[in-house]
């Protein structure tokens, strides 16, 4: 997925995928912005992993004092850089080998199925996390939520019919997977799996279904 995202599902067609969905989806997405951005501390730092064209770190600005987004598609960070104001920083980072110092942000943030579509192992992933997250922020995570799965099948049989995604493999759809025959693949992680990733960390955790659509796991050490 890690390739997919940064070659053929980037900048704007990346951004059409969001145009296109449908109100439940609006929705959720406007949710997902809204938890997070309960959870920062005014003013601090947030890092963003897989931050895309900038969609979700547009959504918090006025609240975070210094916005960090990491991505490995080009295109995106271009158009993101065209688009975002203030006092925002992309840089073109892998998630698994964040080029940052331990304890430089205040929060961290991967969302909208991130720990599942960047191509990271969670444990990878969200240790990375919070080793440049400062003692006792927050590190939150989030995936769909169970009962969210033909709003999220239909917004991706949306993105298929205008071929920003290949037709979808019915044979292999289905339990939490989206499958397509041109090799897209993502699935979700399930509460008891974000349980487990979160008690292999030896870190605080809180899981929180938001808007019956996410799933987020916030971690904090320290």
């Amino acid at each position: 997925m890690r390739e997919y995202y940064a070659e053929k599902l980037s900048a704007e067609r990346l951004r059409r995928c969001y145009e296109i969905a449908p109100p439940a989806v609006q929705g959720y997405l406007e949710a997902e912005i809204e938890h997070l951005r309960s959870r920062l501390r005014p003013g601090g730092s947030v890092l963003e992993l897989g931050c895309g064209f900038g969609r979700v770190l547009r959504g918090l600005a006025g609240l975070a004092g210094r916005r960090v987004g990491i991505d490995l598609s080009r295109a995106s960070l271009e158009l993101a850089r065209a688009e975002l104001s203030g006092s925002c920083n992309l840089l073109e980072m892998d998630a698994a080998r964040l080029g940052f110092r331990a304890a430089s942000f205040d929060a961290v943030a991967c969302v909208q199925n991130g720990v599942s579509t960047l191509g990271v192992q969670p444990a990878r992933l969200a240790a990375e996390a919070l080793r440049v997250a400062r003692p006792g922020a927050p590190v939150l995570l989030s995936t769909y939520a169970e009962g969210f799965w033909e709003e999220r099948l239909a917004w991706f049989r949306l993105q298929a019919a205008e071929g920003l995604l290949g037709p979808i493999d019915e044979e292999a759809t289905g339990e939490g997977v989206i499958a397509c025959r041109d090799g897209f693949r993502a699935r979700t992680l399930a509460a008891p799996e974000l349980a487990s990733l979160a008690r292999s960390l030896g870190v605080r955790w809180e899981l929180t279904e938001v808007g019956g659509s996410s799933l987020f796991l916030e971690l904090r050490a320290g």
